[in-house]
C-alpha cells in the first residue's frame, strides 16, 4: 500500500505540469488568433496567470483574458510614459524601488498618507504605469511583484477614496492577475480599521491571503515580513536598516530609460523620440542612478 501511494505521489509534479499545459492549450484555442500587442502580451506564463486566477477553469479564465485584451486595446498601459504621470509621483506617494524582496520580485512602495492629488483618472494611469514598470524590472523566471504600504501620516481626511480603492483592486484582480505576491500593510493607525472593512469585501480571497498587516510591537507579523525582505535593503519607515530618501528627479531619470526600455519591447521608438524631445515637458537625461540600496 506504501508503495502504491508512494508512486502515486512521486507522479503527481509531472500530472500536474501536462494538466496545465493541456490547460494552456484549451486557453489559447478558446481565445483564438492574436496580433500586434496582444501576441506579445499572450505568453504561455501569461496564460498560465488567468488560468491560476480562475481555478483553472478554461471558460472563466477566457472570459478574463478577453476582458483584459479589450481593457488594454482601450486603455493603453504599454503606452504610457513618464512625462504623463509624473506630477502623481513628485510626493513620493508612489514609486518602484531598487532593490527586489528574497525571491527576486519587483517591490512598489506606497505611501497613501503623501496623496497630493485630486483626480482619480491620472492616479489610475500612475499605478497602472508603476505596475508595468514593476513588471518590465522583474528577473527572468519571476512573474510577481510585492507592496510595501507605508501608513505615515495617513488618516480618514487625507486618505484615498473608497472609488480609487475599488478602481485599484479592480485594475490589479482583473487585469494583472497573480502579478502580487505579497502586499505588507505596515503600521496602519487603528482608525484605518473603519476604511478596510469597506475595502476588503472587494477582494477576491487569494488577493485577501496576500494581504498582511505589520505593526512594529508584533514580534510575529514583523519576522514575517523580515522573511521576505534583507534588513539591509530594508528603509527605516518599514522597521529596516535603510536610509532613503525619495528624490523626484533622481526617480524620474531613472523611469526615463525604463520608458527607452518599454518602447523598444513595445515597438514605440517612434512615440519614445517625442518623450525623449521633451513634448511631455521639459527633457530630463536618462542617466544611470541608484535612489535605494541594491540586493545584496
Amino acid at each position: 500500500m506504501f508503495r502504491l501511494w508512494s508512486n502515486s505521489h512521486q507522479d503527481r509534479p509531472e500530472n500536474d505540469t501536462l494538466h496545465r499545459e493541456s490547460k494552456v492549450k484549451e486557453l489559447k484555442v478558446a481565445i483564438g488568433p492574436l496580433s500586434g500587442r496582444s501576441l506579445q502580451f499572450c505568453t504561455d506564463a501569461c496564460f498560465m496567470r488567468y488560468l491560476e486566477a480562475r481555478n483553472w477553469n478554461v471558460d472563466k479564465a477566457t472570459k478574463m483574458l478577453e476582458e483584459s485584451l479589450k481593457w488594454r486595446s482601450t486603455y493603453g498601459p504599454e503606452e504610457i510614459r513618464w512625462r504623463e504621470v509624473a506630477v502623481e509621483g513628485e510626493t513620493g506617494k508612489l514609486f518602484r524601488a531598487t532593490f527586489h524582496d528574497r525571491q527576486g520580485r519587483s517591490v512598489l512602495i506606497l505611501k497613501p498618507g503623501l496623496q497630493n492629488t485630486a483626480a482619480i483618472d491620472n492616479q489610475m494611469r500612475h499605478l497602472v504605469y508603476l505596475i508595468e514598470n514593476a513588471i518590465l524590472n522583474l528577473p527572468e523566471g519571476q512573474e510577481q511583484m510585492a507592496w510595501l504600504i507605508d501608513f505615515t501620516g495617513w488618516s480618514l481626511s487625507n486618505s484615498v477614496p473608497v472609488k480609487s480603492a475599488r478602481e485599484t483592486i479592480h485594475i490589479l484582480q482583473n487585469h494583472y492577475p497573480e502579478r502580487l505576491g505579497i502586499a505588507f500593510l505596515y503600521n496602519p493607525p487603528r482608525i484605518f480599521e473603519a476604511f478596510w472593512k469597506v475595502v476588503k469585501y472587494f477582494l477576491d480571497a487569494k488577493t485577501f491571503e496576500k494581504v498582511k498587516f505589520v505593526y512594529p510591537k508584533n514580534k510575529d507579523s514583523v519576522e514575517l515580513m523580515r522573511s521576505y525582505f534583507d534588513e539591509e535593503n530594508l528603509p527605516t519607515e518599514f522597521g529596516g536598516k535603510a536610509t532613503f530618501n525619495y528624490d523626484h528627479e533622481e526617480f524620474s531619470k531613472m523611469m526615463l530609460q525604463d520608458d527607452a526600455k518599454s518602447a523598444t519591447l513595445w515597438g514605440f521608438d517612434d512615440k519614445l523620440q517625442l518623450v525623449s524631445k521633451g513634448h511631455f515637458g521639459a527633457e530630463v537625461a536618462p542617466e544611470p542612478v541608484c535612489i535605494a540600496p541594491s540586493a545584496s
